[in-house]
């Protein structure tokens, strides 16, 4: 008899350690499934471009829209990439960094995913729509179905397929800035300005990613790098070219005035010093990989986009 309930309490015991451990399983999973890292990053560019646009609009921040902001994009992110994976979910199981994902895997089934992809989506949307402006909810609608009905089934037909997911990827920063206007929404320069350099510096963010991993994208039959010939020098002279383009273009909001609410809005010497410098660095890593061809060097780019993009979105603002 007290053996057997010595056994009953080992079993409970048991069971008390693995629920818990279950539970973090299950939001390990759903962080991979909607790519909380990569949610942040997009995040930040919209916190960015909303405190740019109440200088501009002249009013102070709101913690509510701020809350609501970074609550509702990432839902939306996380909703954009579940559905990617959910239609990716054969191609995943091919290539060596998606193959243990929560769907190639099963460990969530493809009802799960579609059922939390679009109560995140449909959630998120609302929530910028309502709390913010409906501009900003129709602009993280349309992003969404940009990079789900378009962009993914694209990347196995075409290397356009990085032109249209650049659209949906440099939303964000301009969405945020739409989000700081107390009325429906509206689009000003500021606003298309900080869509430009988001959307330029994608091109030789995920052209490096591609580079990277050309011979994991190319076992699912992904074509993502812009010259037939994958690794080459047109490849690399077109990575080189885009952040070349994105130093003039990324001091425009620092250089030139914007004309908002009656008065002029300039920054100062010290946010166009930060961006060229960015920009210089970025644009020598991908001056180096021209040279080189080395996939070391493709490496170093794509770790410098993610630090180019944040540091530039800084100087925009505290410049």
């Amino acid at each position: 008899m007290q053996s057997f309930l010595h056994l009953e309490k080992l079993q409970t015991k048991a069971q008390s350690i693995e629920e818990p451990a279950r539970a973090v399983s299950k939001f390990s999973d759903y962080a991979q499934f909607m790519k909380f890292r990569l949610a942040s990053l997009v995040v930040f560019s919209a916190v960015i471009g909303y405190f740019m646009g109440i200088r501009e609009f002249s009013r102070s921040a709101d913690w509510v829209e701020i809350i609501m902001l970074i609550l509702g994009g990432f839902l939306v992110t996380g909703s954009s990439n579940g559905f990617n994976q959910i239609i990716e979910r054969e191609t995943d199981k091919l290539m060596t960094r998606t193959a243990n994902r929560p769907i190639p895997t099963g460990r969530m089934s493809v009802t799960e995913g579609m059922i939390a992809a679009s109560i995140t989506g449909a959630a998120g949307i609302f929530l910028l729509w309502y709390y913010l402006n409906p501009l900003s909810g129709l602009l993280s609608a349309i992003s969404l179905l940009l990079y789900v009905v378009l962009y993914t089934p694209m990347k196995r037909v075409s290397p356009l397929a990085v032109f249209v997911g650049a659209f949906p990827g440099a939303i964000p920063a301009m969405l945020g800035w739409v989000a700081a206007d107390p009325g429906f929404g509206s689009i000003g320069v500021t606003a298309l300005i900080l869509f430009a350099v988001q959307f330029v510096w994608q091109f030789p963010h995920f052209w490096a990613i591609a580079w990277v991993a050309d011979d994991d994208y190319r076992k699912a039959g992904f074509r993502l790098l812009p010259s037939a010939g994958g690794r080459d020098k047109s490849t690399a002279f077109q990575i080189l070219v885009y952040t070349l383009f994105l130093m003039p273009l990324s001091v425009m909001p620092l250089v030139l005035p914007i004309y908002s609410d009656s008065k002029l809005i300039s920054t100062g010497t010290i946010g166009v010093l930060i961006a060229v410098i960015s920009g210089v660095f970025f644009a020598a890593q991908a001056f180096k990989l021209y040279r080189t061809l080395d996939t070391k060097d493709a490496s170093r780019v794509m770790f410098g986009s993610f630090i180019y993009l944040p540091v530039v979105q800084l100087a925009l603002l505290f410049g």
